[in-house]
């Protein structure tokens, strides 16, 4: 096994970052619902904006990082192996199969992580992001009153809001449960700690020099 530098130092900040912010969305958000009481409505509906906006700035810094360093290319969709990738999570990782894809600097992500996180990318976030700045600046002060955007259906809005938040939950869930599923259960933590993972350091070479080849 060679220690391979898998996740760099902005991936990782991001990646944790956007775990606290999402969480602390949550938090706050399900209570502006009425779900629990912990901030208060006044507290909750604050901290749940000024969030909202640190997780705007986060998004349009790893926009940034993803174009400048070319990682966007690891959220590509393939539909090779992804029938076994699919066998493995629901038989093969219950019977200690091997796992059908191999991960490399060029390729860390399996086929049906790729079709998740690009759709999370594409779909649920930029609806998340547009459904809630149209829902907390809907009326806004003008001059001496208060004017308001000609949004038809706000209760659309804040439905389609709400529905994205439970689909970043059911992720947030089925994540904490796949990052114990590496060779013990914190490997893929560990990795996500200090970049480093360990992968077999021939099938990697091999599978790098594979992909280089079909990028050229």
């Amino acid at each position: 096994m060679n220690k391979v530098y898998i996740y760099k130092g902005f991936e990782r900040f991001w990646h944790w970052m956007q775990a606290l912010l999402i969480i602390f969305l949550a938090l706050t958000g399900f209570e502006i619902h009425g779900s629990f009481k912990f901030f208060g409505f006044e507290n909750a509906v604050k901290f749940h904006i000024i969030a909202a906006y640190g997780f705007i700035i986060l998004i349009a810094f790893a926009m940034f990082w993803h174009f400048t360093t070319g990682e966007w290319k690891q959220y590509i969709p393939t539909f090779n192996n992804i029938k076994a990738q699919l066998n493995y999570y629901i038989f093969g990782i219950f019977k200690n199969a091997p796992h059908p894809t191999r991960k490399t600097q060029l390729s860390k992500l399996n086929p049906l992580q790729r079709l998740t996180y690009l759709g999370l990318k594409i779909v649920v976030i930029p609806i998340m992001v547009s459904t809630g700045i149209l829902y907390m600046l809907y009326r806004f002060p003008q001059g001496e009153g208060i004017r308001s955007f000609v949004v038809a259906g706000l209760d659309t809005i804040a439905i389609l809001h709400t529905l994205g938040a439970f689909i970043l939950i059911a992720f947030f869930i089925s994540h904490l449960y796949l990052i114990t599923t590496g060779t013990n259960i914190f490997t893929n933590l560990k990795a996500m700690i200090t970049g480093y993972e360990d992968l077999d350091e021939h099938e990697n070479h091999d599978e790098v020099v594979e992909q280089i080849s079909e990028n050229k």
